[in-house]
């Protein structure tokens, strides 16, 4: 573990900093040849860093579990930082997540929505877009989402997209159905009730009536074919398409040099967000 992560962690545990470490890596104890690396930049914008990630391998009785996410918060970093320690917690406590992972997990996103909302005076009104992603036992990847992060898959070099960008635009007549609108100001996205410019969310309270925390979730079987994994936040999708990011890392073996080479690429395509990768390879 790098001297700075070691330090964060420390300065967490005794309530002197919230503030996510910027990069790190590790690799699996018996799944050793699946490394993965993150890399987080902060945006343009005057308020501090929103994004958070969690990205490691966790032993739970004879079973490792990978455990990757990200997650862009909005109107505050609150929320987004209420996710990193507690989603996953509740993904693995919930009854019969080892025969039914995909029930489990879309249970645990609307329990740890609730909780969110429940602590609206503590969390704030803010909210937070999600993906993340859980490896069993090296061969089996569940991914869910919320929101515009996006984790994109590499086989045989194709790019091929694993979670949905949750658009307003998109799901219009959802969003109508519960008595919400969706604002399409020329020059402008689409947002719900004219503010938050995804369809789908964690917290959120003024809009949570019209917006879903429903994740979407796939599973993908981890083989011979599959070279790696990466997770982003808009910030890096907003100017960089799957099949690009795929061809800019193909050639970089480290997985934390592969995801800062992700966000520098970014930068340099003039993304003024938050942006934030993870990079889980498998060969």
């Amino acid at each position: 573990m790098a001297a700075r992560e070691i330090l964060h962690k420390m300065k967490v545990k005794a309530g002197f900093s919230s503030a996510p470490p910027d990069t790190g890596k590790g690799k699996g104890k018996v799944s050793k040849h699946i490394t993965h690396g993150f890399h987080l930049v902060k945006g343009k914008a005057s308020h501090p860093m929103e994004d958070y990630v969690v990205s490691q391998f966790k032993q739970i009785d004879d079973k490792e579990v990978g455990l990757f996410a990200i997650f862009d918060g909005h109107m505050g970093h609150d929320v987004a930082n209420y996710l990193q320690t507690h989603l996953f917690e509740n993904i693995l406590k919930e009854p019969g997540f080892w025969s039914e992972p995909e029930s489990a997990i879309r249970k645990a996103y609307d329990k740890t929505d609730g909780e969110i909302l429940d602590k609206v005076l503590v969390l704030g009104k803010g909210g937070s877009t999600a993906v993340t992603a859980i490896l069993l036992n090296g061969q089996t990847l569940f991914v869910a989402n919320v929101g515009d992060s996006r984790a994109v898959i590499s086989r045989n070099g194709e790019a091929k997209q694993l979670s949905v960008d949750h658009d307003p635009g998109t799901e219009k007549t959802e969003i109508e159905n519960r008595g919400g609108f969706v604002s399409n100001i020329p020059g402008d996205v689409p947002r719900v009730d004219g503010q938050l410019a995804v369809a789908r969310a964690f917290g959120d309270k003024s809009l949570k009536i019209h917006l879903s925390s429903e994740p979407h979730v796939e599973e993908a079987k981890i083989d011979d074919t599959t070279e790696f994994l990466i997770m982003a936040s808009d910030g890096l999708w907003k100017v960089m398409s799957n099949q690009e990011a795929v061809d800019s890392i193909k050639h970089i073996k480290d997985a934390q040099s592969a995801a800062k080479h992700l966000t520098e690429a970014a930068i340099s395509r003039k993304s003024k967000d938050d942006i934030s990768c993870i990079v889980v390879k498998f060969q």
